[in-house]
């Protein structure tokens, strides 16, 4: 028998294809310099991690995309690169299988940096009804705090009504596990392939499907 009570995944980058090489390529086909997209995207306290931790609305962040693109020749906006984001990033169907599969065999829990509390549940999830999949959805977005800050790995555990050793979570950044590793979770690092699964199955002892 596994000792692990619970699987908590990721969205972005897991059950979608992943948001940030999508984004990386929406810059780069905008114009949008690797140093400038750094700024909005990478820091703590910068642009998009102020809005996953819903500390600025989707106007403010739009605004604040903007002053920072401000003298690049880009056609791109800040409303533009949202409507666009908005649009999702296209279900990984191997690894929605997995997830349905497990259902009624382990606890299910997701843990999600995502943005603007406001808007209805699927564009806030990157267009997949996760809360039909999962028994615990956390979202950034909504408990104001993001990966791989250790709280938002507690919540869900809270949530989920297990201890951090007791999971398994799978994510496609390594920041991210890192976060859930300290606090004692098994970790499983989701890349494009079906490793991940391969992984999964070994830890549950629950033989996975591979579509």
């Amino acid at each position: 028998m596994s000792r692990f009570r619970a699987a908590i995944f990721d969205i972005g980058g897991v059950l979608t294809h992943s948001p940030v090489t999508r984004i990386k390529e929406f810059c780069r086909e905008h114009g949008i310099p690797d140093e400038v997209r750094v700024a909005i995207f990478a820091p703590e306290d910068g642009p998009w991690s102020r809005f996953e931790r819903s500390e600025i609305p989707p106007e403010g962040f739009a605004e604040l995309f903007d002053r920072h693109i401000a003298g690049i020749d880009t056609q791109a906006t800040g409303k533009y690169f949202l409507e666009w984001f908005f649009q999702g990033f296209g279900e990984r169907p191997e690894m929605v299988a997995v997830v349905r599969h497990l259902r009624g065999k382990v606890k299910l829990g997701s843990i999600t940096n995502n943005v603007a509390r406001d808007e209805p549940a699927q564009r806030r999830t990157s267009g997949i009804d996760v809360h039909s999949l999962f028994d615990v959805v956390v979202e950034s977005a909504i408990v104001g705090v993001r990966k791989p800050e250790p709280r938002i790995y507690q919540i869900a555990c809270e949530q989920l009504g297990i201890e951090p050793p007791e999971a398994v979570f799978l994510d496609d950044l390594g920041a991210n596990l890192k976060g859930a590793k300290a606090l004692g979770m098994h970790t499983i690092k989701v890349d494009e392939t079906t490793r991940a699964i391969d992984e999964l199955e070994e830890a549950l002892g629950i033989p996975l499907p591979r579509l």
